[in-house]
């Protein structure tokens, strides 16, 4: 095991110290935890984290002493009960004004159903903040919080575009789809900017499709992606258009809330 390893985003963004180094281990063994693994063992950290089992049984204390890991006495661990105080301040800090709320559920219904989000850029990730799920009896399911990756889906072309060139290739890097990759994805960022909302099928996994348009703040620079999404067979070329309009005119009128500002929370 890698003592010295970690993920593509820690190399991304930088590990600076040996403290900022524990600080982002310690982070990704949280992130271990979800909804298919709500407990695990410290050997399933080890295994599933890829570093050394000293470097895993000191953090795993020192998340303990903090209230973020709970030994729950049967040799499994479970997340500590101090992460209930910052869940809640987190629900606080995204709960969607009235309006927003409204404005995602008029686009799920003039799309035909479909589930409407806001995803926002989180490091070299895309995470799900508010939907509306769709009325479609056969739905792609997104977690809120999930982070999913930037480079694909028509949500990171959105949240990337303004975005400097190296942070572009950073997300390119980090898919792991190879050195030519780059190149595809800019000229996918572009093509966003250009026609204003961007379309994917099956870029992050196969028979799924998305239609994103860019929310902006006062400034004018993209701080949030509306999107659709569901089975590729629904997002026909035919429905994508119909839908780009539908999203545009809902992001424009997001973008006037402010509300990923600070202004509306």
């Amino acid at each position: 095991m890698d003592e010295e390893g970690g993920s593509p985003m820690q190399k991304a963004v930088g590990e600076g110290t040996d403290g900022v180094r524990s600080v982002l281990r310690a982070l990704d063994l949280l992130a271990l935890f979800d909804e298919s693994h709500r407990s695990r063992t410290v050997r399933e950290l080890i295994d599933a984290s890829g570093l050394a089992k000293s470097t895993v049984v000191r953090l795993v204390a020192t998340l303990e002493q903090r209230g973020l890991l709970w030994n729950r006495g049967d040799g499994r661990l479970v997340p500590g009960a101090g992460l209930l105080r910052w869940a809640t301040l987190a629900q606080d800090a995204w709960r969607l004004p009235p309006e927003a709320v409204d404005c995602l559920r008029e686009v799920s219904v003039r799309s035909g159903g479909e589930s409407s989000r806001i995803y926002v850029r989180q490091g070299l990730g895309r995470v799900c903040v508010a939907q509306h799920e769709g009325t479609q009896p056969l739905r792609h399911v997104v977690r809120i919080g999930e982070e999913m990756p930037l480079g694909a889906g028509a949500s990171g072309h959105v949240l990337l575009i303004g975005c400097p060139q190296e942070f572009v290739h950073a997300a390119a890097e980090a898919s792991g789809r190879g050195a030519e990759f780059e190149q595809v994805l800019a000229a996918r960022v572009r093509a966003a900017r250009e026609q204003g909302w961007a379309s994917s099928d099956g870029e992050r996994e196969d028979g799924v499709a998305g239609v994103a348009a860019p929310i902006v703040g006062e400034d004018g620079q993209v701080v949030a992606a509306l999107a659709l999404g569901g089975p590729s067979n629904r997002f026909t070329s035919e429905r994508v258009a119909a839908f780009v309009p539908v999203l545009t005119e809902a992001a424009g009128h997001l973008s006037t809330l402010r509300f990923l500002n600070g202004s509306a929370i």
